[in-house]
């Protein structure tokens, strides 16, 4: 570690801003807008593909390129925070997004519409780092900290059944364009509201030259990973082009690390992700998201096509699991985060998810809202937003300030990569038990309404055998999360050893604000 950023790392922290807690609303208003349309859009999507005349092969692309754009983009987005000032890239971002917002509520076309969602996508990508990396530098306190990352932690696990929600309001009772609308007075009012009440800490800017080289390769690498899991899920895994993206993207990521070692001022440190307790989050969290995005789309489907729910009561059906998140994350989390090591919220945080998702495994047709679903909701809740807390918080704690940026995008791009995997992985599992009960169940079938009975049951069959793998995957998330991350209890005097000199360095300081 250089001499400089050794004392920076050791000087006293600076006093806090004053105006630290009236930004945090403005900073989660803008993920709060950013998580909402990740899931907004999919209860619009039949109402706009018909009004677009989008053919259903060209439909996935409503999604697919927001998450291109997004995933593909994040790193890149959280190095020009770092070089512009987070402040002035979160504002730029919440005006690219609404103006993008407009265009997408405005298309008259699926092209006009493809390209207002991958415009989104771009701002998202310099937006959300920002608000992550913002949040890094303005509080240091161990204990506000907490109640800060807790409320942070709640509406990035939440936000995306409440967008179910308000997809099904908007989509019912106005038009599938206020899908796109609603965004603009999120953004107009977050926006304004940054730009007269954040103070950025001053000297916490990487003003290093671009890395260009890792630029195109880090943002080629995400792209090819997350196109191939979406390609997957509609052409099937053992696709030549699916492949392809697959050998590609091993081979860009792979180059992308080796430059990042070489060059004098790399777009991802490697000191960021090779520091045990980050690499550990990342690794966790971008696990944990796979099962949770997986489940949105097999229950979303369950309640409108298996047990007839409309969009607004599919969404209402999803607030236990809003109200176990904010509970685990802004209760749980935050009182015990300043008393307990973070893996100690981790392990057992996903371990209790696991277990709603467990329950999960025994829906049949007939299952009882009340007696399996409302449990299994709490339960995912809880556990997610216990241990969403601690790995938003531990994920930029102690980085250097000049760092916060590409901390933060990659906390994001664990969630964006990890969503794309969720839904393309857990569905072609469903899929392909769905294919294989109806194979071995269709011939007994000899009305019509046996023949559709089958075909619900077989459903059913393909959901549960994707639900156990999401059940492994966090268990395995909470295996990772109890193994890597050693670091003790923020404002606590000693942390568990590292290889790295500079890494103990790095995790037992607070992130100073200059």
């Amino acid at each position: 570690m250089s001499e400089t950023a050794s004392k920076a790392l050791r000087a006293p922290a600076a006093e806090s801003d004053p105006g630290r807690w009236k930004a945090l609303v403005f900073i989660a208003l803008a993920q709060l807008m950013v998580v909402l349309d990740a899931t907004i859009v999919n209860i619009a999507l039949p109402s706009a593909q018909q009004d677009l005349g989008i053919s259903d092969g060209n439909r996935q692309w409503v999604v697919t390129a927001y998450a291109l754009a997004f995933g593909g983009l994040l790193l890149f987005g959280g190095r020009i925070a770092d070089l512009w000032g987070r402040k002035k890239a979160f504002v730029v971002g919440l005006g690219g997004f609404a103006a993008a917002s407009a265009l997408g509520g405005a298309a008259t076309n699926e092209a006009m519409m493809f390209g207002a969602r991958a415009l989104q996508g771009v701002f998202g990508a310099l937006l959300a780092p920002a608000a992550l990396s913002l949040l890094a530098v303005m509080f240091t306190d161990a204990k506000e900290r907490a109640k800060a990352f807790g409320i942070y932690g709640a509406i990035a696990g939440g936000g995306g059944a409440v967008g179910l929600i308000l997809g099904g309001f908007l989509t019912e009772y106005l038009d599938w364009r206020w899908t796109f609308f609603v965004n603009i007075p999120f953004a107009i009012v977050a926006a304004a509201g940054a730009y007269f009440v954040i103070r950025e800490p001053e000297g916490g800017r990487n003003r290093s030259a671009l890395d260009i080289p890792g630029v195109i390769l880090s943002t080629l690498g995400l792209v090819a990973l997350v196109y191939g899991f979406t390609r997957a899920e509609s052409n099937g895994w053992s696709d030549s082009v699916t492949v392809g993206m697959f050998v590609a993207s091993a081979v860009l990521l792979a180059s992308f690390v080796l430059v990042e070692s070489k060059v004098k001022a790399p777009l991802l440190p490697l000191r960021v992700i090779t520091e045990r307790n980050r690499g550990g989050i990342y690794l966790s969290l971008g696990l944990a998201i796979i099962a949770m995005f997986g489940l949105f789309l097999f229950l979303t489907y369950y309640l409108q096509i298996v047990k007839g729910y409309s969009p607004v009561k599919t969404g209402f059906a999803f607030l236990p699991m809003i109200a176990g998140m904010i509970t685990g994350s802004t209760q749980i989390g935050t009182r015990l985060m300043t008393r307990v090591a973070p893996r100690l919220l981790m392990g057992p945080g996903f371990l209790v998810a696991a277990l709603g998702m467990l329950l999960l495994t025994q829906l049949e047709i007939g299952s009882s809202y009340a007696a399996l679903l409302l449990p299994a909701m709490l339960l995912l809740g809880l556990g997610m937003g216990t241990a969403f807390m601690p790995a938003m918080s531990l994920a930029t704690q102690g980085v250097e300030p000049r760092d916060a940026g590409v901390a933060s995008a990659m906390v994001n791009t664990s969630q964006q990569v990890g969503g794309a995997i969720g839904t393309a992985l857990l569905n072609t599992i469903a899929a392909s038990a769905t294919t294989a009960y109806v194979a071995d169940h269709i011939a007994g079938a000899t009305s019509r309404s046996q023949q559709q009975l089958v075909q619900l049951e077989a459903m059913v069959q393909g959901y549960t055998s994707a639900i156990w793998f999401a059940v492994g995957i966090l268990v395995v998330a909470a295996a990772i999360a109890l193994t890597f991350v050693n670091a003790g209890r923020p404002g606590g005097t000693t942390v568990a050893s590292s290889d790295d000199e500079d890494a103990v360095d790095e995790v037992q300081i607070p992130v100073v604000a200059h």
